[in-house]
């Protein structure tokens, strides 16, 4: 994809049609957030080519941001006056899973979206309970 953050959201807009054509229109606030969220952290913060792969499966949906920097991201505790900070707390939220595969060249930071049982919003964790599951010691 291009490497400016005016990408993002043509990116969205077309992950958002293919969610239509899977027939999972239930998913597109969530996944809309989420990839808005991964994407413009790896154009801000990693390297090019940045890619975007969603994988339909019986069971999962799962969000792949691929980009050319080893370096991956990290929960972090965003004081009340920050203006950013929120976004890889808010993709926990509400993925299922969600995690790092280091490649070659650069890494991949996965989601996970369960499509089995009722649709539910995702249950709301204790932040700190979330925050605490990563450690933050390095920031």
């Amino acid at each position: 994809m291009p490497g400016d953050l005016a990408a993002v959201s043509r990116v969205r807009a077309e992950a958002m049609r293919r969610l239509e054509r899977w027939d999972l229109e239930h998913l597109t606030f969530t996944t809309g957030l989420i990839i808005s969220e991964l994407v413009t952290n790896a154009l801000r913060y990693g390297s090019p080519p940045v890619r975007l792969r969603l994988i339909h499966d019986h069971a999962v949906l799962v969000c792949e941001v691929i980009d050319g920097s080893s370096t991956a991201p990290h929960l972090r505790r965003a004081e009340i006056s920050d203006e950013g900070g929120r976004g890889l707390f808010l993709v926990a939220q509400f993925a299922d899973r969600w995690g790092t595969r280091h490649l070659a060249r650069g890494k991949i930071i996965w989601t996970e979206q369960a499509l089995s049982g009722p649709v539910e919003p995702p249950a709301v964790q204790d932040d700190e309970a979330l925050l605490d599951q990563w450690d933050d010691d390095g920031l």
